[in-house]
Order: structure tokens, then C-alpha cells, then sequence
């Protein structure tokens, strides 16, 4: 059995020091930090490797006792999509090498990337270092290609030639889900030995129920509003545009709710949605609800916890996900979720017992699903009640300890490679 001490971990393209809901910042990054600070709670030291994106960041930062984030120089500060990061793969990974090789021998005892761009420097690392590379996809091209939103970007096959070289190249690879570890072993043609399950977790010391009335108070929204939220990035595979044409079909349908209809976008624009800006905002003028329909920027979580706990249902209308912390955050919180029955929120959301799972992204099947929850009051409280039950499945203490036997089972499957 490998000891582990020490974890080196990828996470190129976005820093966990970044604000989730913009830019690329989003569930990964809550992922990577939530099982950095539970693996250090173990006396486990992590170090995590990003790009730095900003001049006046220090080299090397404190997230907490245990983790620290090292903030690779590579390719300019500003300005890179993560379509152009295949081109500094070469300067990270050196720079990555570089600061292992300061400290003494066998310093990691394994590397843990996130992402395929990171797999393919976690690969490198690995092979130079001698320990064993563990990957989390997160998301995959293959999956998204096939359930692309209307105008969206296909994956490039550049992507798609990495994500099939890191799953060669990983000693395990941790899904997300069951349906997630079935697309690794079909798509990509993983090994099923070499494939882990792991769910995700939530933290329940900060998405818990709260008093609503308060929560709405302090957000400014009425007692007695109904809130659809959304919560996450404004891009097309995330969907909030789904949700507004489903508001639009709920008042034509329910035109006498429209008073106390609230319809906050809790997030920033990101991946294609870059490229338009402002298209949510000019759809909602479109549809004719901007008067029910509110943008707000990205919020720090005891934040996001407050919209969660205000909102009368949380709506995650995904193309797809390869898990969903939305969801699972906004059922810790005893909010009802309405989703799309695609990927890891087919897993996440127990349909009819702690949310909704829509087949479609039609805008009437997602209007009755949202009107069934608003228009009856008993019903939402017993979705409410179902989504605390559901929520208490998910823990980031238990995400830490399976990865950590992860870590410990693909140690000895590299000495087995060996000695074979």
C-alpha cells in the first residue's frame, strides 16, 4: 500500500483561487479546492499548479493549512481563450518540473490532474517523477459534441486526440458518476479496471437551510415572490436560455403570476458566451420578461447560499453535466431543483422526490414542470423536504477520503505495470 504524503495537483487552464460562475471558474474549481482542504485535514500537503493570469499574484500562495497554490508563469497574463492553452503546454509543464525539482527526491508521491489539458502535464510529470497519475475529465468533448446547444462551438479534434491520450495515459481515472465511468469505458475505450467512481460533495456548513423570508430580505426580493433561479455560467451548454424562454411560456399560460415573478441570473458570461455578452439580456427583451428577469455577477458562496435559500426552485436546464454541484449546493440549501435529465444530473436530482428531471429543453415542458412547483404550494415543500434527504447522499469529506484510496490503488497498479 503507497503512503501518501504529498499531492501534486494540475489545474492549468483555471486557478482555484478564481471566483466561480465566470470565465472558466466554475464546479472543477470548487472541486479542486474543497478536496485540497479535505485532503489536508488529513495531514496530506497539496500543491496545486495553475497558470497565473495576473502580474501581481505571488509565486507561490496559502489556501489553507496544507494547500498551497503555485502560480505558473506561461503564455501572457490576459487574454488567452482556453482554446489557445494547448500552445503553452509545453512552458507549463517545464516550469511544473522545474519546481519539483528544487525540492528533495521523490517529493510527490502522486499527481492528480484535472481537465485534459492538465492530464497531458500531469502525464509528463508522472513519468519523470515515477509516481502515479490520477485524472478527473470533469467534462469531455465526445459528450458535449453530442448534445451540443443551437449555436454553440464543437470541441476541436485537437481536444479530443488530448482527452484520448490522457485516458491512455492515466493510471485511474475518477468519474464523476456511473453513467460518467460508462462514457470513459465507451467512448474513450478506458480500461474498466483503471476507472473509479467518485461523487462529488457539498458543504453543508455553508449550503443549509436558512430562514427564507430573511434571505429574501437581505437580497432584496419579496416575501412573497416566486424565484426561479439559475445559478452558474452564461454560456449555451449551462442553458439559461432555456429558462427564460420557459419564463415566457409559464406567463403566458400564468399571466397573474407575473407580479410576483423573480427570475434571477446568478453568474457571468464564459466559454462561446463570451462572444455575445449581452445575448441573455437582448433574449429577455425579446421574450418581453425584462421586467421579471434579473442578471447579478457572480457572488461568493455564503452568498450564493442566500439566493439558494431564497429561491422558490433552483433550475439547472443543462445540455449537460458531468456531475452538477449547482444542484446538489441548492438542495443542501432545501431549494427544489427543476434539470434537464442529462449526464450527472440524472445521478444528483431524484426525480419527483427531490426535484424535476425534464426529458426535453422544449419551453413547454419545462413551463409545466416549473408551473407544477410553483402552483402548489404542498408540492414544493415536499420536493424541499426530499432535497435535504437527497443532499445528505453528497459529503467532501467522504469525496477526499474515496479519492484518497484512489490515490493509494493507483500506486499500486504503477508497481504492478512495473514489475510486469
Amino acid at each position: 500500500m503507497t503512503e501518501i504524503r504529498r499531492v501534486a495537483m494540475v489545474s492549468l487552464h483555471t486557478s482555484p483561487l478564481d471566483q466561480p460562475g465566470t470565465g472558466d471558474a466554475g464546479g472543477m474549481n470548487v472541486y479542486v479546492v474543497e478536496v485540497a482542504r479535505r485532503l489536508a485535514a488529513r495531514g496530506i500537503e497539496v500543491d496545486i499548479f495553475t497558470r497565473a493570469t495576473s502580474s501581481i499574484l505571488d509565486p507561490v500562495m496559502p489556501l489553507c493549512d496544507g494547500v498551497q497554490v503555485t502560480n505558473v508563469h506561461a503564455g501572457p497574463f490576459e487574454g488567452l481563450t482556453k482554446e489557445q492553452l494547448p500552445g503553452q503546454l509545453c512552458v507549463f509543464a517545464r516550469e511544473v518540473l522545474r519546481a519539483e525539482a528544487a525540492q528533495p527526491l521523490g517529493h510527490y508521491d502522486v499527481v492528480h490532474s484535472h481537465y485534459w489539458l492538465s492530464g497531458q502535464v500531469g502525464a509528463l510529470a508522472r513519468d519523470r517523477w515515477g509516481v502515479p497519475l490520477v485524472h478527473s475529465m470533469h467534462t469531455m468533448a465526445k459528450v458535449k459534441n453530442e448534445a451540443l446547444a443551437e449555436g454553440d462551438t464543437p470541441e476541436p479534434a485537437e481536444r479530443l486526440i488530448g482527452e484520448e491520450q490522457v485516458v491512455e495515459a492515466a493510471d485511474v481515472l475518477i468519474a464523476n458518476t456511473d453513467l460518467e465511468a460508462k462514457q470513459l469505458i465507451n467512448l474513450y475505450d478506458a480500461e474498466a479496471g483503471r476507472v473509479e467512481v467518485v461523487h462529488p460533495g457539498v458543504d453543508a456548513t455553508v449550503f443549509r437551510p436558512q430562514d427564507q423570508a430573511a434571505a429574501r430580505a437581505s437580497l432584496g426580493i419579496p416575501a412573497d415572490a416566486h424565484v426561479l433561479l439559475f445559478a452558474g455560467r452564461i454560456q449555451p451548454l449551462k442553458a439559461p436560455d432555456v429558462l427564460l424562454h420557459a419564463t415566457a411560456e409559464l406567463l403566458r399560460r400564468r399571466p397573474e403570476v407575473r407580479s410576483r415573478l423573480v427570475v434571477p441570473i446568478v453568474g457571468g458570461p464564459s466559454g462561446s458566451g463570451l462572444e455575445r455578452p449581452t445575448a441573455l439580456a437582448n433574449l429577455a427583451d425579446e421574450l418581453g420578461i425584462t421586467d421579471v428577469v434579473r442578471f447579478v455577477p457572480p457572488v461568493p458562496q455564503d452568498e450564493l447560499a442566500a439566493w439558494y435559500a431564497a429561491a422558490t426552485l433552483v433550475a439547472v436546464p443543462s445540455y449537460n453535466e458531468s456531475f452538477g454541484l449547482v444542484a446538489v449546493e441548492a438542495q443542501a440549501s432545501g431549494a427544489p431543483v427543476v434539470a434537464a435529465a442529462v449526464g450527472g444530473l440524472t445521478t444528483v436530482v431524484r426525480d419527483g422526490r427531490s426535484g424535476l428531471l425534464v426529458p426535453t429543453h422544449d419551453a413547454v415542458d419545462w413551463a409545466r414542470a416549473l408551473e407544477s412547483v410553483v402552483m402548489d404550494p404542498a408540492h414544493r415543500d415536499r420536493l424541499a423536504a426530499g432535497a435535504l434527504e437527497q443532499a445528505r447522499l453528497f459529503s467532501w469529506d467522504a469525496t477526499a477520503a474515496q479519492t484518497l484510496g484512489v490515490y493509494e490503488r493507483a500506486g499500486s497498479l504503477m508497481r504492478e505495470a512495473v514489475a510486469g
